[in-house]
């Protein structure tokens, strides 16, 4: 039995402990890192059918510039492995995409004053991903740091059917409307919504690679962290950097 536990593959959670290391998050401002995850997320969506072909090779749109959006490009040994994009809905800067798609449960929240983490454009290089199946979870550490630091209330994900149980077994993500279309898109996503305080203590527990140092979210998102309820203290402009620090 000793010997079996010995020869034992790496659990997921060691191998992206083992993995983080490696991984660098960082701002996307320059003209450079922009085109490089338009491209790849042209790539990635145009081989799931999800766009048709787009001028140059490029899909972005107008969130991308938004003022309450942050694109965030994962790095891996230097490459830039995978993207996602952040947007933070408050009372003051309600518009967010998903906002647009699910109105009638979205727009009361924010009224109400709670602030809102929206992920899109989730995407990741094939090859890397071929190399590090792990890195859809280096990747979604963006969105759960950036409820932290904001100090948000909701994280949203509006996934495709065949995604929503992924989200609920990671996250916890309840399922809160069916399918619709979705601007731009081919395939109709439903809405799935978490609970942020209320999931925090058992996701740290389950996966602690999601636990972050504020140093490591400021390099990201700015530098005052805390609540942007009043529709302060968000994304400032300034490119950052975070290496990542493996939690035990």
């Amino acid at each position: 039995m000793r010997t079996a536990a010995l020869t034992a593959p790496p659990s997921l959670r060691d191998r992206i402990e083992g993995l983080m290391p490696r991984v660098r998050y960082r701002r996307a401002v320059t003209a450079g890192d922009r085109e490089a995850i338009f491209r790849m997320r042209h790539a990635a969506y145009l081989r799931e059918g999800a766009i048709a072909p787009r001028p140059r090779g490029l899909f972005f749109d107008e969130v991308d510039d938004a003022a309450n959006t942050v694109l965030v490009a994962v790095h891996v040994d230097g490459r830039i492995a995978g993207s996602i994009r952040i947007s933070i809905a408050t009372p003051l800067l309600p518009e967010i995409p998903t906002a647009k798609v699910f109105p009638e449960f979205l727009l009361p929240e924010i009224a109400a004053g709670r602030v809102i983490v929206d992920p899109t454009r989730f995407v990741g290089d094939r090859e890397i991903s071929r190399e590090i199946p792990e890195l859809p979870y280096l990747t979604l550490r963006v969105p759960w740091l950036a409820m932290e630091h904001f100090g948000a209330d909701l994280m949203l994900a509006a996934v495709r059917p065949e995604h929503q149980a992924f989200y609920r077994r990671l996250w916890g993500n309840e399922t809160v409307c069916p399918p619709r279309p979705y601007p731009a898109l081919a395939r109709p996503v439903a809405l799935t919504v978490l609970d942020y305080a209320r999931a925090r203590d058992t996701v740290h527990d389950r996966h602690p690679y999601f636990r972050s140092t504020a140093a490591e979210r400021t390099a990201i998102f700015g530098d005052e962290p805390g609540s942007a309820r009043a529709g302060g203290n968000l994304p400032s402009r300034s490119i950052g950097e975070s290496p990542i620090e493996a939690v035990l």
